[in-house]
């Protein structure tokens, strides 16, 4: 295998190709699921302003899904970062064991002292909290919690499906030992069976930090503003994306005054709607909150991308362009000032990454905002797509994705394991779950829900160790040893 492909063809998305593609894999269904998968695979046109698939619908049962539940989208997303507010799983140990420190959520702290993210607590519900219901466990687990960690700042109450389905009132329990412990406590109704997949969890807990935050009653932290107050919110600092997202905000002027859900505060919660802007990087997850801020508190947002130099530049220009001249000026000035890191980057790894192709299946925002991130480094999409995504995700894919670009919702695991097969791209970027099979079939992988412990890929330090990353995975000598099941074949 040559490491250097500066002079490699760049490749050139078959839209019939895809087209074909879409129809042999559809070909394995009976009638009635190819009927209906067939509405969540398409090719990218400029016909299609969203994408030309559906979306935000139920899987079918029996075509295994890579998606995640309610649950997931709330306690191991939205509300799990918050640092200094201890989470209930509450429910059978094992969602919350699942659940346990998995997203590699950077924070700072004292573990088990003012920092409780790396730990799990549940109620472990058993067979007879099932017959007779689990408010009186949960009642004194809330006491003992608080004997336990007394400078925790909150709790939180995140229910599992067996919750919903024996009507425990977490809520009641929630207002009658808030009022004891002189804490918040906040029911989150995010039992796994809600929903078509974790995006449910994500507007779920979104309204729970409206009803049970903003709306709460009793004293909140004072905060001193000034003209260029801004929050981060779905930031979840993977690998410490977020604390790279702050150190650019600040550098250009800007006062990050408060970050979700990623190395947050109870504290920071409650700041959101004093933020002159806020700035949302996961749409998805927390669009909910932050058009409710809008409405009901007049405080503006904007979506940025901070993936890749090419739209870090972009999204600084215009968050400055919120702000007067001082900030538009410092962003030039930021931007030139780590021009020459990136001039590196692109000379070290660009001739190495020049004309490969990568396929992309992940959740949140990224099957889109690190699609210009490859592309600075020379490399080519052919195929993108979202767990849990809605129509509006799609729309806004359609002004990154290239015509003929293949794309899928929801795809199965045998859908991209043939996609795969057939394309035979020279990266896959998606999931731990998908990781290992896409690693036997002898293409490089790179987990890009969680960086396959690597990170930050935000910002402009992120960006070099992002390239480096892909390099490894891309260029890696084991790949010219080993051999993929076609290679066999043949």
């Amino acid at each position: 295998m040559s490491l250097d492909s500066t002079n490699a063809p760049a490749y050139q998305n078959d839209g019939e190709f895809h087209q074909q593609l879409i129809k042999e894999v559809l070909a394995a269904y009976p009638d009635k699921s190819a009927k209906r998968r067939a509405k969540h695979l398409s090719v990218s046109g400029a016909d299609k302003p969203d994408c030309g698939v559906k979306s935000n619908i139920k899987s079918i049962p029996g075509v295994m899904t890579i998606r995640g539940c309610s649950y997931a989208g709330s306690k191991g997303v939205v509300w799990g970062p918050i640092k200094d507010m201890v989470h209930i799983s509450h429910g059978p140990v094992g969602c919350g064991h699942y659940s346990w420190s998995q997203r590699r959520n950077y924070n700072t702290g004292t573990a088990g002292i003012d920092s409780f993210v790396t730990m799990q607590v549940t109620s472990d519900f058993q067979e007879r909290d099932i017959v007779f219901g689990g408010d009186k466990k949960l009642a004194s687990i809330i006491d003992e919690l608080d004997d336990l960690f007394p400078l925790n700042k909150g709790i939180t109450i995140q229910s599992e499906c067996p919750i919903g389905l024996i009507g425990d009132d977490i809520e009641a329990v929630s207002r009658t030992k808030s009022k004891q412990i002189e804490k918040p406590i906040v029911p989150v109704r995010c039992e796994g069976f809600r929903g078509v997949s974790q995006s449910l969890g994500h507007h779920i807990a979104n309204d729970a930090i409206r009803d049970w935050i903003f709306d709460r009653k009793g004293p909140k932290a004072a905060v001193e503003t000034t003209p260029y107050d801004v929050t981060i919110i779905g930031d979840y600092n993977i690998g410490g994306d977020a604390w790279s997202s702050r150190i650019l905000l600040e550098e250009i002027g800007l006062r990050v005054v408060a970050q979700w859900s990623g190395d947050g505060s109870l504290a920071e919660l409650e700041r959101g709607p004093q933020s002159k802007l806020n700035l949302i990087h996961c749409y998805r997850s927390m669009n909910y909150i932050v058009r409710h801020m809008e409405e009901k508190h007049g405080t503006p947002w904007l979506e940025y991308n901070f993936f890749g130099p090419s739209q870090i530049a972009a999204s600084l220009r215009e968050i400055a362009s919120h702000f007067d001249d001082t900030i538009k000026e410092n962003a030039e000035k930021v931007i030139a000032k780590y021009q020459p890191l990136v001039d590196a980057v692109l000379a070290r790894f660009k001739p190495r990454l020049n004309g490969k192709t990568v396929m992309l299946y992940v959740g949140g925002l990224r099957p889109r905002h690190v699609m210009t991130a490859y592309e600075d480094l020379g490399m080519q999409i052919v195929g993108t797509g979202y767990e849990f995504a809605h129509r509006d995700d799609y729309q806004r894919t359609a002004s990154y994705v290239k015509e003929g670009t293949l794309i899928y919702d929801d795809v199965s695991g045998y859908e991209l394991e043939k996609f795969i097969e057939r394309i035979r791209p020279d990266l896959v970027g998606s999931g731990i779950k998908e990781k290992y099979p896409t690693q036997k079939l002898g293409v490089p992988f790179r987990q890009m829900h969680s960086w396959d412990y690597s990170g930050p890929y935000h910002g402009y330090d992120g960006f070099a160790i992002f390239a480096r990353d892909m390099d490894i995975a891309v260029n890696s000598p084991i790949w010219s040893i080993f051999k993929a099941p076609w290679d066999k074949a043949a």
